[in-house]
């Protein structure tokens, strides 16, 4: 081929590859399959590769990530990017739309809504039509420099086709593609990796990735619906603003509504509800918005967020199904869980089998018997939860539950400790607990093994290669080799993850290590007041439950703990496998200063980052990090969609702070 021939082929493969991009990402609707695209693809590389001179950087396959990140720089926002008022009262929102009449007498009020993605805020701008930038929100005047990322989303257009403006700022989320979260889950699964909790969290990590080739692996899309500086086109309203956005290729809201009275509003949130879980992507509400920007600058803004817009919320949708059996899951600590075996059935965008029921006490409260048609919702739509029984439905035929008196997993007689709700098996070698004992020392919040899900740990301790977690270090390429789907490249990062987990802090070992009643909470306390395991191992109740977050039936426990024999000879051998068993720790608190020094401190709510991420933020500088909400809480960080906690606060009085308030705290 000559390299005439070949620039007119390169051409062709890149339209025809970006209109398939838009088709799968922005149009949910893909007219070639997974493999037909794969080969327009490697037809593209093969030949940029035979013809250098022929790649440029908006080709498609330029697409997979530059070379890792150090860290992410900031940048500033052109425009403020500010958040939106929101409510789950379809009342406030009508009271919303009153309040826009008697702030703009006497003139008609036309609004736009449109649904509200439930994603990562993103801003980008685009000088002459070609993307300089893409920057987080943050705290809506910085944020993160993820240029290098948002270039691997296929559907966003590197530059701007016709005519684009000279400056254009546009605002947007960045979200998970529904099949392609499912995909990208059951692929996890499969390698044992551990699962992501739903869409939104795994497009947040997906974007935070410091090497943007894994960004380009993850089925991210993105959809814009406002601007920020616009120079070179004049729009009137919000609603010009679809059109352009379609003009210049870049994503836009496939569907909205244009309302001009209460009635008209509430029929569009109402209709949007009906058809949203056909779209590509998460939603979680409808954002309702003034339409003429003439009438946005009448209204103006809070310190906070736009006067002229409001998001509205939906609440957690709830279905109706049969309660089958309930069955038992053995916990790492040997506590029985009750779970709930269901008629699978559609909620929230996903099919449920399964719902937890917490306890005994819980299920009888709620008087939930087998053979119940029960009420299921999810949890910030994403943990299906039994919330309710039609007892109305009973024919006389249910059962009611009783908690078995012998283990399910191992047969050993369980005991039910007094004043305590969960009954436990105290069977140490329970192949259940085994299991749950080594996922949790795996997990992310304790060793952090990347790859050790559930699929690979039952395996290996169906296979007895792995009787308790120090045995984790003896794990070689054979020995891995023998399991179900490990290939020599999976094994290879096994092998590495497990070599970089015997670096993690101490306070991740003694969290790791499954000691009852002891969490990430009670282990950061230890690892801040012992200079070493050692020194933890040896200590008396006594000086345990002098430490805050620890107190006297924590310091019974851990003493308990280390007084087993076969604990300690454990710990030998994750000494000798080379883990760090000093403390980093030791001291800081004492060291600490500043606004964060002592004070403590609750998480709830979708954040920016990680909760873990944000409590290593706090601890470091001083402050404790707790699970529940009581009179000796300081502050409450409260990120979107926080619950029962937040509501708490509230009734204690508790400071409840937002992530912009505690990122300038820091």
């Amino acid at each position: 081929m000559t390299a005439k021939t070949a620039a007119t082929r390169v051409q062709q493969l890149r339209s025809e590859i970006e209109a398939h991009n838009r088709r799968y990402y922005d149009e949910a609707a893909p007219t070639i399959s997974d493999r037909e695209y794969d080969e327009l693809y490697r037809e593209l590389a093969d030949l940029e590769k035979q013809f250098p001179e022929l790649v440029t950087p908006d080709s498609p396959t330029q697409r997979v990530g530059g070379s890792p990140l150090k860290e992410f720089a900031q940048i500033a926002h052109r425009l403020p990017m500010l958040s939106l008022d929101n409510t789950y009262s379809e009342e406030e929102v009508a009271e919303f739309y009153r309040r826009l009449e008697k702030l703009l007498p006497n003139q008609q009020i036309a609004v736009v809504v449109e649904p509200k993605v439930d994603g990562v805020a993103v801003s980008l701008l685009y000088e002459r039509g070609e993307l300089r930038y893409a920057a987080t929100r943050g705290d809506g005047s910085v944020g993160d420099d993820i240029t290098q990322n948002v270039r691997t989303i296929r559907a966003l257009p590197l530059r701007l086709r016709g005519t684009p403006p000279e400056l254009l700022e546009v605002r947007g989320e960045v979200y998970m593609l529904k099949r392609g979260f499912a995909k990208l889950n059951a692929e996890r699964a499969e390698a044992g990796l551990p699962q992501f909790a739903n869409p939104r969290n795994a497009t947040a990590g997906s974007l935070k990735q410091l090497d943007p080739s894994i960004t380009a692996t993850r089925p991210l899309g993105v959809i814009f619906y406002g601007t920020g500086i616009v120079e070179g086109v004049d729009l009137q309203k919000h609603s010009e603003l679809f059109a352009l956005l379609k003009r210049l290729g870049l994503p836009a809201t496939e569907r909205w509504w244009s309302a001009s009275s209460v009635d008209e509003i509430l029929h569009a949130i109402h209709e949007l509800d009906t058809m949203r879980r056909d779209l590509a992507y998460e939603t979680d509400g409808a954002v309702v918005k003034v339409d003429s920007f003439a009438q946005r600058e009448q209204l103006g803004f809070t310190s906070k967020s736009p006067r002229w817009a409001i998001a509205y919320k939906y609440a957690a949708e709830r279905v109706e199904t049969k309660l089958h059996d309930i069955v038992i899951q053995v916990g790492r600590t040997g506590t029985l869980t009750p779970v709930a075996a269901l008629e699978p059935v559609f909620v929230s965008g996903s099919t449920v089998s399964r719902a937890t029921l917490h306890n005994e006490e819980e299920i009888e409260r709620k008087d939930i018997r087998i053979g119940d048609t029960v009420i299921v919702e999810k949890a910030g739509e994403v943990i299906p939860a039994v919330v309710g029984v039609r007892a109305d439905l009973r024919s006389g035929n249910e059962k009611r539950f009783r908690m078995p008196k012998k283990c399910p997993a191992c047969g050993t007689e369980v005991v039910k400790d007094e004043g305590q709700v969960a009954v436990r098996c105290i069977n140490a070698q329970c192949p259940a607990q085994v299991r749950r004992r080594i996922e949790h020392f795996a997990s992310r919040g304790a060793m952090d093994i990347e790859g050790f899900g559930e699929a690979l740990v039952t395996q290996l301790v169906e296979r007895q290669l792995v009787r308790d977690v120090a045995d984790i270090y003896a794990l070689t390429a054979d020995k891995l080799g023998e399991l179900e789907r490990t290939g020599e490249k999976s094994v290879a990062n096994l092998l590495i993850a497990i070599e970089r987990s015997k670096s993690r802090p101490l306070w991740r070992l003694i969290f790791g290590l499954g000691i009852l009643h002891v969490g990430v909470t009670a282990s950061r306390a230890l690892a801040a007041n012992f200079r070493d395991l050692d020194a933890l191992m040896n200590a008396s109740i006594d000086e345990l439950q002098k430490i805050p977050d620890v107190g006297e039936v924590v310091g019974r426990s851990i003493r308990q703990f280390f007084d087993e024999p076969a604990n300690r000879q454990v710990i030998e051998r994750l000494r000798a496998a080379g883990l760090q068993l000093q403390s980093d720790d030791y001291g800081k608190r004492d060291a600490a200063s500043g606004a964060i020094v002592g004070t403590s401190w609750v998480i709830t709510g979708t954040l920016s980052e990680p909760r873990d991420a944000i409590a290593e933020l706090i601890t470091a500088r001083g402050g404790k990090v707790t699970g529940s909400v009581s009179k000796k809480t300081n502050y409450v960080l409260a990120g979107n969609d926080a619950g029962s906690k937040l509501e708490k606060a509230k009734q204690l009085g508790v400071r409840v702070i937002s992530e912009d308030e505690f990122r300038a705290m820091l």
